[in-house]
């Protein structure tokens, strides 16, 4: 057989710039006008790389059918030892109950025909356990080269790509050629055993072993487990297989059931076999979007069970997604989470994709409909359970409004959690170490206070009159905007020349500090330094009718950033 051309590869393999389709390698242009190439056919590398990426992927189609081909008969291969056991187990039975009567005449023989049995049931389970182990040495060989193809489609280098790729194509088209032991190498059935007493020919015609394919169809029978009901109040269900197997559907996720068979035949119904309990996987979880937070750095996911038994635990899964893909691949996974919310460290400045599995003894649910987190700066919600009757939320979630201010003390229905004398409400809590930014917006006219305050502050006073609370008050006299830097009731006298339109808020838990800015100017306001006993929550409150705006999950501008 005539050997394929070679060619030498240049020791500086970045130089290669295109590819040599005869000797199969990349090369440099050069090589083709004045070296070993100059009768063979090139091409562009980009080209070649195309190329051999679909042969790739024709080749990793064919194996992941190969793969499934290869899972069916292994799993069918499983099936057929459970029937080889059930079978042995249905003759053994037979010959048992025909020959209690008679067990002192017939034990010798019995022991005969049970230790023929017994060897048949041995070749068998040996047949079938080496096809079994022959199938999984392939299967294995098939999941390593897919391996193999996933890490090559990552290969950025071209050359590299190239390289790998030809010895792949290989190695697949080897093992493609390579004949399959696809066919079972023995059947689950046994031989019909009779046995024949010469001398006692009347009682021995009742104790002939039945067939296996007597038996017609299988009941089985299924009902819920509950601890609230007794079991024999449950609903029984029943199916009608021909099979020694049968998938069950419609069950309700995250329960226990009881399945138990019997077979059926000419002669009757057999005795039901023992109960079996299995736990079905739970129902995927919900995710609360309007209560899930995050910073620059860490994000808190919360979620309902969506289940109304309890699981055993949960995992979070966590989706990067990075140039406009679509986050399917599942970067990180948190598991064994025993409640329903995760605080979660991040990347700063990344998007994400969160989702939640439940999981119980019976497996793991589907994936739970995803949150996207931004941790480009803090995002809270309002919590509209604390609003004065008075102060509305609009549907944007971060504009809040005021109609009225008559009476403030007014009758309107409220909340046990609501403010009854000052119009304010809180924002969600803050529950992340470190620097968060938010911003507002107001009229140059609006009456209004914006700071933080602790989860117990005081529904029935105002923002900053009490020790746990801190805010910034303004409010419009006949002379002057008067600002106000309040807690405990006190404030410092300071006086701010330009009325600010866009206010900055930046908590430092670190540091122990509250500032405020002035956007429209960059001017430094004011910095509160307390040492916070808790976390906090932002505040905002209107003392005039009118609007606030609130913007967060942003950034802080840099100056502020660094101060």
């Amino acid at each position: 057989m005539q050997n394929e051309p070679t060619c030498e590869l240049n020791s500086k393999e970045e130089a290669a710039d295109i590819y040599c389709s005869t000797c199969k390698t990349p090369i440099r242009a050069f090589d083709k006008l004045f070296g070993n190439h100059k009768d063979h056919e090139v091409t562009e590398l980009t080209n070649a790389a195309e190329i051999a990426k679909e042969e790739v992927h024709k080749n990793m189609c064919k194996l992941e059918e190969q793969i499934g081909q290869m899972e069916n008969v292994a799993s069918h291969l499983e099936e057929i030892f459970i029937t080889v056991e059930e079978n042995f187990g249905r003759q053994e039975q037979n010959f048992e109950m025909r020959c209690n009567d008679v067990m002192q005449t017939l034990a010798q023989r019995y022991e005969e025909k049970l230790q023929d049995l017994g060897e048949e049931k041995k070749l068998k389970l040996e047949a079938l356990y080496g096809q079994l182990v022959s199938c999984g040495k392939d299967l294995d060989t098939c999941k390593d080269l897919m391996e193999t193809i996933q890490e090559l489609c990552m290969e950025n280098k071209k050359v590299d790509f190239i390289k790998a790729a030809v010895a792949l194509v290989d190695r697949l088209e080897k093992f493609l050629k390579k004949d399959l032991d696809l066919e079972l190498s023995t059947l689950p059935d046994f031989e019909d055993r009779a046995i024949d007493f010469s001398d006692m020919e009347q009682l021995m015609d009742s104790i002939n072993t039945v067939p296996d394919d007597s038996i017609e169809c299988y009941q089985l029978y299924y009902k819920q487990v509950s601890d609230d009901t007794p079991s024999e109040e449950q609903a029984e269900l029943m199916t009608k297989v021909k099979e020694t197997y049968h998938t069950v559907t419609h069950l309700v996720p995250n329960t226990q059931y009881e399945f138990w068979v019997s077979a059926l035949n000419a002669s009757g119904i057999s005795p039901a076999s023992e109960r079996a309990v299995y736990v079905t996987a739970p129902s995927p979880p919900i995710i609360k979007s309007q209560e899930s937070q995050s910073c620059e750095n860490a994000a808190l996911i919360c979620w309902e069970s969506g289940n109304i038994n309890p699981v055993e635990s949960y995992t979070v899964e966590l989706s990067k997604v990075t140039n406009g893909e679509n986050g399917d691949v599942i970067t990180e996974s948190i598991v064994g989470i025993p409640n329903c919310e995760a605080l979660i460290q991040l990347q700063p400045r990344h998007s994400y994709l969160i989702s939640v599995r439940a999981v119980n003894m019976g497996g793991s649910s589907e994936r739970s409909e995803p949150v996207s987190i931004h941790t480009t700066g803090t995002y809270f919600y309002l919590n509209e359970d604390s609003a004065h009757p008075l102060l509305s939320v609009l549907e944007d979630g971060f504009t809040i409004a005021c109609s009225e201010i008559e009476n403030p003390e007014c009758d309107l229905p409220s909340r046990d959690n609501s403010f009854t004398r000052c119009i304010a409400i809180l924002g969600s809590m803050i529950p992340f170490q470190g620097k968060h930014y938010w911003e507002v917006e107001v009229e140059e006219d609006m009456e209004y206070r914006v700071g933080v305050a602790y989860e117990n502050t005081h529904r029935q006073g105002y923002l900053g009159a009490n020790n746990s609370s801190w805010c910034l008050r303004h409010i419009v006299t006949p002379s002057r905007h008067k600002y106000e830097f309040l807690h405990s009731g006190t404030t410092p006298d300071i006086r701010i020349t330009v009325p600010p339109k866009r206010i900055g808020i930046l908590l430092d838990y670190d540091n122990w500090k509250l500032s405020f800015f002035n956007l429209d100017i960059a001017q430094h306001l004011y910095t509160f330094n307390s040492h916070f006993q808790h976390y906090v929550h932002p505040c905002f409150a209107l003392e005039r009718p009118g609007f606030m705006r609130i913007h967060n999950g942003i950034a802080a501008p840099t100056s502020i950033a660094l101060s």
